[in-house]
């Protein structure tokens, strides 16, 4: 038990024990424990009964599921100051008891500090209608997640010809010829029976129809684990889960996994109309799903100097097989942002270690590293220039950063991000520092809103935290807040520049469209920077001054600021230019061009120019709420 100040500190302003007096938080932490993880040490285990809630201090832990081969399907990332094990809720909640409560596992993939929260404590706090909404909003988000990520898919694949390499049927993947025992094989038949033949499950069929499923875990938890001593006369019907669920053997890849996943399972008797041909099980699909992603999610883990120049071409296997496969846009975007995200993390790793191996040092105090531009907004898809900068606890500390960024823009330079020309990195005195350095660079830019200072506040203010302390974080995102109130001028000036640089119309026929004087369109400079700009604009003017820029539609619709339906419509407008802009920058690319923005309309489908126009239209909407006071 750990029962400090510093736990306190670290705690407070976390959502589940904000706004409570300190005496009353030091009794709640008392109840609670502070564990520590090695790096790769595992966290939670698959199917161990959970103790409450872990609260992550320090560190980043994955959630995933086990695949075969040894690899591991990562479904998500957890950082310093989230939660870990939300499905224990469905226990604390009193939730009837399911067969299979916890298919995940959680483990640290660097070494991490959390703090246990027990159901006693969590019991305590749960008529607070704040931690209640907190910890809805929180489970809603990421249930939403998986459907969101699901039905992608699901679509994608359904849309693609079946001659595409990225669909496959069930009937490509199943384990034939299929191991069957009728309802009155005795256990220690069908035991010998999965031994033989090597298999973890068998199905139990009777007059040609699937009766039930009998797996290794129901072997292991309705036999071995029971304290029945007639195990001797059980048989097949005794243990095995009655009508089980199926696919067809025609379905996709993607239907069988979203079945199993929603459903917790692990294998699935594939039919053809009555009679079952086949089973599919989880393994099999992530293998096939994922290979080519963890390979590369491998490289970047356990890269070193040496081998991180092979990373850039790594991703970009990644890009193309989303990009020939169709996947959704912001899908894509989010994929390269996670691999993107990891990138950057190794990269920190391999800096402080290389200051500690040659200078004996370590980080002093507490940090924060963001990402700004392209990354900041979550739409960094090819590796570009490096936009980053450092906020730290210490001021007097700034030599041991000098050197951290120095180190971390060089070894980002061998991962494939080139230095940016603007010199907005780290290693610049100017972009980075403590808090309060930070808060007079912030006074300046909202008192002095010079050209070049509103070139700086825009790719500032396209911010996201990628690794660091988020207590810190938290103290930063309140002094940015604070500056925000009194930033009149600097929001005046942006709406100003704004206006002398609107988002163009084509509000012509298509008939009509080549007899204009332009011929092309420019999307990153007269579609993209106005957008991000506009959006920008009317996201601090309510408080919201980081995160992508989906997440930013996302708080102004729960802020009111835009309806639910111009919200979606923003979406769709932007994902549109977006996909355009990709396929446009990859065809470069892959031609060993010079990357460009411009878009010639001769090389749009007649659809492709219905929905320019569409979304140009939706996004000067945006713009023109923003200027319209100016």
């Amino acid at each position: 038990m750990l029962h400090s100040e510093h736990l306190y500190a670290q705690v407070k302003y976390h959502p589940f024990f904000n706004g409570i007096e300190k005496d009353d938080a030091l009794q709640l932490l008392q109840q609670c424990t502070v564990k520590k993880y090695k790096q790769k040490e595992m966290i939670f285990y698959a199917n161990k009964q959970r103790e409450g809630l872990l609260l992550l201090l320090s560190g980043i832990a994955e959630v995933y599921v086990e695949a075969a081969n040894g690899l591991h399907e990562v479904l998500e990332v957890i950082q310093a100051g989230e939660l870990i094990g939300f499905s224990s809720l469905a226990d604390f909640l009193g939730a009837p008891e399911k067969e299979t409560k916890h298919m995940v596992e959680v483990r640290a993939t660097r070494a991490s500090e959390a703090l246990l929260i027990p159901f006693e404590v969590i019991s305590k706090r749960w008529d607070d209608q704040n931690v209640h909404d907190y910890l809805l909003t929180q489970v809603s988000h990421r249930l939403r997640d998986v459907y969101i990520s699901l039905a992608e898919q699901v679509g994608s694949s359904r849309k693609l010809g079946e001659n595409n390499t990225i669909v496959v049927r069930v009937q490509d993947m199943m384990s034939t010829p299929v191991v069957s025992v009728t309802p009155n094989t005795t256990i220690q038949e069908v035991a010998k029976i999965m031994m033989n033949k090597r298999t973890s499950s068998v199905i139990v069929i009777a007059n040609e129809h699937v009766e039930g499923i009998i797996t290794e875990r129901d072997l292991v938890n309705r036999v071995l684990a029971s304290n029945s001593y007639n195990t001797q006369s059980l048989t097949a019907k005794d243990i095995m889960t009655k009508n089980p669920i199926t696919i067809s053997r025609f379905s996709y890849f993607y239907d069988a996994l979203s079945l199993l996943i929603l459903n917790g399972m692990k294998h699935l008797p594939v039919m053809e109309g009555t009679k079952v041909v086949g089973v599919v099980t989880l393994s099999d699909l992530l293998r096939k799903k994922n290979e080519n992603m963890m390979k590369t999610i491998q490289k970047i883990e356990t890269a070193d100097e040496r081998t991180l120049p092979l990373i850039k071409l790594a991703l970009y296997d990644v890009l193309a097989t989303l990009i020939e496969g169709n996947v959704p846009t912001l899908h894509l975007l989010e994929v390269m942002k996670k691999l993107n995200d990891r990138v950057v993390n190794r990269c920190v790793e391999l800096a402080i270690s290389t200051i500690k191996e040659n200078h004996k040092k370590i980080p002093p105090c507490q940090f924060c590293l963001y990402q700004m531009g392209s990354s900041g907004r979550g739409e960094q898809f090819l590796l570009t220039d490096q936009d980053h900068f450092l906020v730290f606890e210490n001021s007097q500390e700034d030599q041991y950063f000098r050197v951290f960024s120095e180190e971390l823009v060089r070894l980002l330079e061998k991962a494939g991000f080139s230095r940016c020309k603007g010199n907005m990195m780290s290693n610049y005195v100017s972009w980075r520092g403590d808090l309060t350095t930070w808060n007079d660079r912030l006074r300046g830019w909202t008192i002095q809103s010079t050209n070049e200072n509103l070139l700086l506040a825009h790719n500032f203010f396209a911010h996201r935290m990628v690794y660091g302390d988020f207590n810190l974080h938290k103290q930063f995102e309140e002094a940015i807040s604070g500056q925000l109130k009194r930033g009149k001028i600097l929001f005046y000036r942006m709406k100003e520049v704004e206006r002398q640089h609107q988002i163009p119309t084509l509000d012509q026929p298509i008939r009509s469209l080549f007899r204009l004087n332009r011929k092309q369109l420019d999307l990153k400079k007269e579609v993209l920077f106005p957008y991000h700009h506009s959006l920008q604009i009317l996201s601090l003017e309510h408080g919201v001054s980081s995160g992508t820029s989906i997440e930013k539609i996302d708080r102004l619709i729960e802020l009111n600021v835009v309806s639910q339906a111009f919200g979606n419509d923003l979406k769709i407008a932007v994902t549109e230019i977006l996909r355009i802009y990709i396929s446009h920058r990859w065809n470069q690319y892959q031609k060993g061009e010079t990357l460009t923005s411009e878009v010639l309309f001769t090389f749009l489908t007649t659809r492709e120019k219905e929905e320019l126009m569409l979304s140009l239209k939706t996004l000067r909407e945006l713009q023109q709420m923003v200027i319209v006071h100016v």
